[in-house]
């Protein structure tokens, strides 16, 4: 949507912004609280997946109760969003800080001081620093190996730039450092939402309106997010009837599934799982 925005000129209503924060961090959220389990699951750690599967599944039912879909599936649109919330989804959000922060420390212990886990994701599926500068490769899996890359933070947009978090950073470029990145990504997207939430702007418009055909040739627009696996990137062509004409697209999976074939090597056939989960690339985002 920003990047049809951006060739059409459009001037996103405030309170569009924030509820696009908010649904980009219930986003992550849901999906690091998946990936965390399923990659104890990996190792046959059922009982912290299960764990992480129940608070996936209260914040998948926070954004259905917000905003009509468990996945907020087309709730950002050209313009702004197709959905707004109440003062009583704002109080939504509030109680499902307190549940998820209430029971990180729990989990969190239990996944450090459980050496047998520790024993399959300690030093298992290393990418190198230098792989991961020389494909861009960000999200969890450039920061587990020291890449200090976050689109909202170092190329900040609305209303980013005007929050206060920190991008987690490890080194050693494991399937341990990707659980800890996403762990500590977690409590990030809690104050985040904390902020979101606190701050929420007034008023009631949460779409401008988008004038066609556009004059002259159209215009092309490109912008840059950061979505729970990284940064992606969308350019796109309008004509001067408003259609798109060109359009690219590129998930961060791009620069991330050639990493995979590194992490699999000389590790043992039963840790393939392990190091796939961790990475968790998109299956189709690679062919956008």
């Amino acid at each position: 949507a920003r990047a049809v925005e951006a060739a059409l000129g459009l001037s996103v209503p405030e309170r569009a912004l924030w509820l696009r924060a908010l649904m980009a961090e219930l986003e992550r959220l849901a999906n690091h609280l998946g990936d965390i389990g399923a990659i104890c699951n990996d190792a046959a750690f059922t009982l912290l997946h299960a764990q992480c599967g129940v608070l996936r599944e209260q914040v998948l039912r926070t954004g259905d109760s917000l905003f009509g879909h468990r996945l907020m599936m087309d709730r950002v649109v050209p313009g702004g969003v197709s959905t707004d919330i109440d003062d009583g989804g704002v109080h939504k959000v509030g109680a499902l800080i307190k549940t998820v922060r209430g029971q990180l420390p729990a989990l969190l212990e239990l996944y450090d001081n459980t050496a047998s886990l520790e024993d399959r994701t300690v030093g298992t599926g290393i990418v190198g620093n230098a792989l991961v500068r020389q494909f861009a490769c960000g999200g969890f899996i450039g920061r587990a190996s020291g890449r200090n890359f976050d689109t909202r933070r170092d190329l900040p947009y609305a209303p980013y730039d005007r929050l206060a978090f920190e991008v987690p950073l490890r080194t050693k470029g494991d399937v341990n450092s990707r659980v800890w990145i996403r762990f500590e990504e977690i409590g990030q997207s809690l104050g985040l939402l904390e902020q979101i939430a606190g701050q929420f702007s007034a008023g009631s418009k949460i779409r401008c309106e988008i004038n066609t055909p556009v004059a002259g040739n159209g215009g092309e627009g490109l912008a840059l997010g950061e979505g729970f696996r990284g940064d992606i990137l969308v350019w796109v062509d309008i004509d001067e009837h408003g259609r798109i004409r060109r359009c690219h697209l590129r998930d961060p999976s791009w620069f991330q599934w050639p990493l995979l074939e590194v992490a699999i090597m000389d590790n043992i056939v039963a840790d393939f799982p392990l190091c796939n989960k961790s990475f968790n690339c998109s299956y189709s985002g690679h062919d956008l």
